[in-house]
């Protein structure tokens, strides 16, 4: 258990307001276990039916192997993948082992090993259809805030955890990557994470053309972008429960109409038939709608360039990070509320040790479309219950224990009769062809 030291503190109560706590300390999580031992493990989802395993070895010569199996300490099935590595400057990493396993069952505990080596771990497979709980969590970094949203993400059961970016801040440190995935493998080897890019991923240095942008973020954190048909791990997309298309966006990446990205989102929305698909839902780390002082306009290009494309598709949600603040704004298109327009959410509260952006501008020109904000340290839950109903709720954890400050019931707009949702996206049209 990571140290959880908000419990006594967090909380400071002056003349009956909520006091917002300062950033927390760094927690620099350390390998104590032999140079062969698994460490860093985590899991993400590869199409409807498959687990990637990927973990770090100091040791080079512990083999690419996952023994897995539905009984403790019982392993009758066993896959090989693949390991790889990369150089920042002096740093040089681990051996870092992908393997992906099934097929697997759905809703079903499987019990894991990785290298042959150290303990062993369990992770559950998300359900096959619906009902599924959802995190949300942007922004996460590696403090005590962070162990702190951890700790109450895991006071309730829940499917998967999606994240909008920004995971380790190591900002080019990259002993800081390793610390961060010790610090998350509790959490992350038991349920799958799956995460998209942020601006500290990028780690570049122009001038350095063989250091390549997000190498540390591609080699440790691979998600199944081959397996949606995009040429980057940077964008892709998946399903899951049978109802449920989810799409992570690159706001580091080019967006514009001759991008790869841009072409590659038009291709993946006509594949998504929404008389079987009812909820689509898109993550991006730049919140094109904001309020707050942070980050202002930084998502407007991409929005001109893709917002089109998202409203005619019917997204029913976005989740963005990047600003340290929660907020949720209305269904909107092109700056007005629209009933047919995604819900926009930004939920950049996970922990990160920049600490939070606390002003709001009650000027601001969305500032009519934005339903709630509020700048703590929290995370999101997201329980999609059948083709048309979704619970969602924002829960602050900079109190001593979890509390909902923010829920609301969603529709999704294929079930809306006001909104004309067909079954395919057609990008050229104004709207669903039948």
């Amino acid at each position: 258990m990571f140290p959880i030291l908000y419990l006594l503190l967090a909380t400071v109560l002056c003349n009956g307001e909520f006091m917002r706590p300062p950033p927390g300390k760094m927690i620099l999580t350390r390998h104590a276990e032999s140079s062969s031992y698994p460490q860093q493990v985590h899991i993400s989802a590869v199409g409807t039916d498959h687990m990637r395993v990927s973990w770090i070895t100091t040791d080079k010569h512990v083999p690419s192997i996952v023994e897995y199996g539905t009984d403790s300490g019982t392993y009758d099935m066993t896959a090989t993948g693949e390991h790889t590595s990369y150089r920042y400057f002096s740093y040089v990493s681990g051996k870092i082992h992908h393997v992906n396993i099934g097929p697997l069952l759905p809703d079903t505990v499987y019990y894991y090993r990785c290298g042959r080596v150290g303990d062993e771990f369990n992770f559950k497979t998300p359900p096959a259809v619906l009902p599924i709980d959802f995190v949300v969590a942007g922004d996460l970094g590696q403090t005590e805030w962070t162990a702190s949203t951890l700790y109450h993400v895991n006071q309730s059961d829940y499917d998967m955890l999606l994240l909008p970016g920004d995971l380790s801040y190591a900002d080019t440190q990259q002993p800081l990557w390793d610390a961060f995935g010790r610090f998350v493998e509790p959490y992350a080897r038991k349920r799958p994470w799956m995460v998209t890019q942020g601006n500290h991923e990028v780690e570049a240095f122009p001038v350095l053309h063989d250091l390549h942008p997000f190498a540390a973020y591609n080699s440790r954190w691979p998600m199944p972008y081959q397996e949606s048909g995009s040429p980057s791990n940077l964008y892709y997309s998946f399903d899951v429960a049978a109802a449920i298309h989810v799409i992570m966006l690159g706001s580091y990446t080019g967006f514009d109409s001759n991008s790869a990205q841009y072409n590659w989102l038009v291709a993946d929305l006509a594949k998504v038939d929404r008389s079987k698909t009812p909820w689509l839902i898109v993550l991006l780390h730049v919140p094109w709608y904001n309020t707050n002082l942070a980050h202002q306009g930084e998502g407007e290009s991409m929005r001109k360039a893709m917002e089109d494309l998202l409203y005619k598709a019917r997204v029913d949600v976005v989740f963005s990070g990047h600003v340290h603040a929660y907020e949720r704004f209305m269904r909107i298109y092109n700056n007005k509320a629209d009933q047919c327009g995604p819900m926009y959410i930004t939920i950049g509260d996970g922990g990160n040790r920049e600490g939070l952006a606390l002003e709001f501008e009650k000027d601001h020109k969305s500032a009519h479309l934005s339903v709630f904000h509020e700048a703590s340290f929290g995370h999101g839950r997201l329980k999609v219950i059948n083709g048309s109903s979704a619970h969602w709720s924002w829960h602050r954890n900079d109190d001593s224990v979890s509390t909902m400050r923010d829920e609301l019931w969603l529709e999704s707009l294929s079930s809306s009769s006001a909104c004309n949702v067909g079954s395919h996206f057609v990008a050229s049209s104004d709207h669903y062809e039948l």
